[in-house]
């Protein structure tokens, strides 16, 4: 670690950046947790805390990184026009970043298409298919408190990087030196690109998610941006598809990488949600939508049948949306068995129950959006009709390969608006899943751990659930684990083991006897360990959602009680 201090006090690195190096000097544990270790490519990208050092978001991380990959991309399409999409969103020094990512790329013979203000982060996704670049970056911390930013990379196909590129890139990346970076970029090269690729881009949101041809739509909706991007394409595309009683939250429509009203800009934070709500009392709204800054999650609340607002989990907006999807199928007969939905290892298991009523493939994969756009590049012989995740991200349509809060949203009014002129609401919608397929009910816990010594506790608690993995969980039987490091399914009481064809990843999986589910997994985006769990029962219409609800979570609360007993 000296040896990279040493280096950072030195040429190429400037003088104000040195000069922050020797501030930190003074204080050892910040000065170790800036460069203990390099930021890696994690679930989403690369994502920390901004300033100086290895293990910061800076220009000289992020230069090395640009400069590792356009080594890579010379190197792969050699003797090809080569060609990157960057786009940014809110966050603080993000467009700064921006410019001198797309300085780096056009410095190295490489051309640039650069969004000349913040965009969603899933219109870079499209971008990248939309301008056939070869290549998309986009600086965006997504939900993470202010003082994150990051870097995603994104592939030909427009998703997110997957092994075996992934790796080669790293590779590329690892040889970098500091000192080869190319901060100086070729103007002829920069392309600024905004309201035709916008136009293109809103276009293929309403041939998605936009089943009404009407162009007036009885629909009271409140939306909240969050400070973030969303702001810059949800509105427009609302009233292309005929949503005129559009009510945004004013105070927070601004972009602002502080987040000023907000604890944390997360839609899956109840909290983020306190200004939509009251002005969603106020007008006697049908729908409260909530985006992160970089619009690609969004969180949803709809009332209830006694009229109080529930805010909804990803899971059961996941519900919801694939029901609907699959349903228009089959009323317009197009439903058939060469159809997929997607989704991940931690979310809900109602989802695979939909798709198995329809008669459609259902595709599970890795935690991470990435993967649901590796299945549908994967598998160009069946047809996509949605995916999503437990973590409020959600995909209709093919031509976007990430999680899509613009589409999503739109889906959501689409929906939300039909079951209205059915005298329906998104609620009973999501009560009718219930009863057709069992009431499913998740609980995610998450452990903050920062720094190297909570780097190092989230390994010894991975370490010790794997090697001491538990025969029963607070009385009940544990019938198989899933280990996707090991790539391996054992049955309990048999020993019994199976191959997990997923590529491996850091998750445990304990499945319980009365049909109970517990995920433990790192995060890959933030400095935390996460614990997914998952209960169910069959819905017994006699009583009410929230007394069947109740039940499950204590449940729920009981098999938390087994966990926490480590932690503490």
């Amino acid at each position: 670690m000296e040896k990279k201090i040493e280096e950072w006090l030195q040429p190429p690195f400037d003088q104000e950046t040195q000069n922050a190096v020797r501030a930190l000097q003074n204080d050892p544990t910040q000065l170790e947790d800036a460069f203990y270790q390099d930021l890696s490519f994690g679930t989403g990208g690369m994502r920390g805390v901004m300033g100086v050092g290895t293990n910061r978001i800076n220009a000289y991380t992020l230069g090395k990184n640009t400069q590792g990959l356009c080594n890579y991309l010379r190197q792969r399409y050699a003797g090809e026009k080569i060609a990157v999409v960057v786009a940014y969103d809110c966050r603080n020094n993000s467009k700064k970043l921006a410019q001198t990512v797309a300085d780096i790329i056009c410095a190295n013979d490489i051309y640039c298409y650069l969004f000349s203000d913040l965009r969603p982060t899933p219109e870079l996704s499209f971008a990248v298919r939309h301008l056939n670049a070869h290549c998309g970056i986009v600086l965006t911390a997504s939900h993470n408190p202010p003082k994150y930013n990051g870097y995603k990379v994104y592939s030909k196909d427009g998703g997110q990087l997957i092994p075996p590129e992934q790796g080669e890139i790293i590779a590329h990346i690892n040889k970098t030196q500091f000192r080869d970076i190319r901060f100086g970029g070729q103007k002829e090269k920069l392309r600024l690109i905004d309201a035709k690729v916008d136009a293109a881009y809103h276009q293929v949101v309403l041939e998605a998610a936009n089943f009404s041809a009407l162009q007036q739509k009885n629909f009271q909706l409140v939306f909240t941006s969050l400070h973030g991007t969303a702001i810059k394409a949800l509105p427009e595309v609302l009233q292309k598809a005929g949503y005129d009683q559009l009510h945004i939250v004013a105070s927070q429509a601004e972009p602002d990488g502080n987040f000023p009203t907000v604890q944390s800009p997360n839609p899956e934070e109840p909290e983020a949600l306190t200004e939509a709500l009251k002005i969603a009392h106020e007008k006697g709204a049908d729908m409260v939508i909530g985006t992160d800054p970089d619009a690609d999650r969004l969180g949803i609340a709809v009332t209830d049948d006694a009229g109080k607002w529930q805010l909804l989990n990803g899971n059961q907006t996941m519900a919801v949306m694939t029901e609907f999807l699959l349903q228009k199928q089959q009323q317009k007969g197009t439903l058939h068995s060469n159809q997929f939905v997607a989704s991940t290892i931690v979310s809900s298991p109602l989802i695979e129950k939909i798709s198995q009523h329809y008669g459609v493939h259902y595709k599970s994969c890795l935690t991470g959006f990435k993967w649901i756009a590796a299945l549908i590049e994967k598998h160009p012989e069946l047809e996509f009709v949605g995916g999503g995740e437990e973590s409020f991200g959600y995909l209709v349509g093919t031509q976007v390969r990430d999680k899509d809060a613009i589409s999503a949203s739109l889906l959501a009014c689409e929906i939300g608006f039909e079951a209205k002129s059915q005298g329906k609401s998104f609620w009973q919608l999501l009560m009718a899943c219930y009863q057709k397929y069992g009431l499913y009910h998740e609980k995610l816990v998450a452990l903050t751990k920062e720094g190297q010594k909570g780097a190092q506790e989230i390994h010894q608690m991975m370490t010790h659930y794997r090697n001491n993995p538990p025969k029963t969980i607070e009385g009940i039987e544990v019938v198989s684990i899933e280990d996707y490091q090991r790539q391996q399914k054992t049955l309990i009481r048999s020993g019994e083991t199976t191959p997990l064809l997923l590529p491996q990843a850091d998750v445990l999986i304990f499945n319980l006897k009365e049909h109970s589910r517990i995920a433990l997994r790192p995060s890959g985006t933030e400095p935390k360990i996460k614990f997914y769990f998952s209960v169910n029962e069959t819905f017994d219409p006699s009583k009410t959602y929230a007394e069947q609800q109740a039940v499950l979570q204590e449940k729920i609360e009981v098999l938390t009680k087994y966990f926490s007993r480590y932690d503490a």
